[in-house]
């Protein structure tokens, strides 16, 4: 195990990677164990419905065009159906029932477990675990949104991380890519939500000091003459993480800044929020079914 371990981690740095180094708002009982709350009480997890819509989005991935290092291109991205996504992120009391089940792995000692602040110091591994455990225990089928989700949900929140390609220095690129990232608040301490702030969504605390993994993998992408891909290489197991600025992140990485491989700054911690398929009409009863004794036993 360690040496598969060592090798996945190898192959990661090889691939120069970043690691460490309208509106509706909707609520959903989350039916975490009530013997794990104070006074049995359900928590509700806001949800966010957003319509569909277009935004200007930087195509995720590292781009070369002859063989040389290539802005990635800048597109008009649409989602064509309405996207439900949770207003914060899983907090560290959610994260911690999900703990209690046997069906997550224990979060890092330090870690505030609380309703209020966010699950933190988790890899892209937990976040899966936690959306498979919730999916399962509701009946509605939760996931980690794709980058494309993230961004249309972040809204002017999200950060554009394009920058322009001097083919006579390429270093030039990571100088002003790491200049930039390295002027914001490295403060890396939780805090309640909503101290970061709302988007015009109704989102809180995106872009604050919490990076949000994202289910898209990171994919090396080789551009023609006329800058689109011909030829994409993925590699699964680093995957986006989208906050202050976008990162690639090794997948069993809980602490970007203790491990890994990063090029730029790395995020100061790793949490996530979910997307909430729409449900089909025996997913709706086995929700309701769950909700009615969740009601009954509280």
């Amino acid at each position: 195990m360690l040496i598969a371990f060592k090798l996945k981690l190898a192959l990661a740095c090889a691939a120069g990677l970043a690691g460490p180094l309208a509106a509706i708002p909707l609520t959903i009982p989350l039916l975490s164990d009530p013997s794990a709350r104070d006074g049995g009480a359900l928590v509700e997890q806001a949800m966010i419905e957003l319509p569909s819509g277009t935004i200007s989005y930087r195509v995720a991935g590292d781009f070369t065009h002859a063989g040389k290092p290539a802005e990635a291109p800048l597109t008009t991205l649409r989602l064509e159906r309405p996207l439900a996504i949770m207003k914060h992120q899983v907090s560290a009391a959610d994260y911690q029932a999900c703990v209690d089940a046997g069906a997550c792995r224990a979060l890092e000692r330090g870690v505030a477990v609380a309703i209020d602040r966010p699950a933190v110091q988790v890899s892209w591994h937990d976040a899966e675990a936690y959306a498979a455990w919730l999916s399962r225990k509701t009946g509605a089928h939760y996931r980690l949104p794709t980058d494309e989700e993230w961004a249309f949900a972040a809204g002017s929140k999200f950060r554009d991380d394009g920058l322009a390609v001097d083919d006579n220095d390429p270093s030039k690129r990571w100088i002003a890519r790491y200049e930039r990232e390295s002027g914001r608040d490295d403060d890396s301490a939780t805090r309640a939500f909503g101290a970061f702030g709302v988007n015009e969504h109704g989102l809180s605390d995106l872009a604050g000091n919490v990076w949000e993994w994202t289910a898209t993998c990171f994919a090396r992408i080789v551009l023609d003459e006329a800058g689109k891909p011909v030829r994409q290489s993925p590699n699964c197991g680093v995957r986006v993480a989208e906050g202050a600025h976008r990162a690639y992140v090794t997948d069993f990485i809980r602490d970007a800044r203790a491990g890994g491989c990063a090029s730029g700054m790395p995020p100061s911690n790793l949490g996530f929020r979910l997307v909430r398929d729409q449900a089909s009409w025996i997913g709706r009863v086995v929700a309701g079914l769950h909700r009615a004794r969740a009601s009954a036993r509280s």
